[in-house]
């Protein structure tokens, strides 16, 4: 049982930025993706990363304002968000998947219990 945990989630203004943390006992080989659940929406992939570093971004509407991040010896995960919009607030969950990254709600094996991010006008 992989024990995922999140932390850094906040009320920031337009323009600010966060950083968030995930962070297990041990990541091992599980590769490490980030979601978000807006109010009304279902789970949306953002990015992944495997343990080799090798990373993915899956939305559009984050690129270059989002990045992820790995740090095997500190087994920790992160992602870095800049220039945050009011339609990034969400609940941020990061998703562990062995080995390969995946961008499916259904494929992903641990959840993390989340952490809210709300960005104001």
């Amino acid at each position: 049982q992989l024990q995922l945990v999140e932390s850094g989630g906040g009320l920031v203004h337009t323009g600010g930025s966060l950083k968030l943390s995930c962070t297990a006992s041990t990541l091992g080989n599980y590769a490490i993706g980030w979601f978000r659940m807006a109010p009304g929406k279902a789970h949306e992939a953002i990015s992944c990363i495997t343990k080799q570093g090798e990373s993915f971004n899956y939305m559009d509407s984050v690129k270059g304002r989002f990045a992820i991040s790995r740090d095997n010896a500190k087994n920790t995960v992160y992602l870095q968000m800049s220039g945050l919009k009011t339609e990034d607030t969400a609940e941020y969950f990061c998703a562990a998947s062995t080995p390969l990254c995946t961008s499916s709600y259904y494929l992903v094996e641990y959840w993390g219990q989340g952490t809210q991010v709300t960005v104001s006008s």
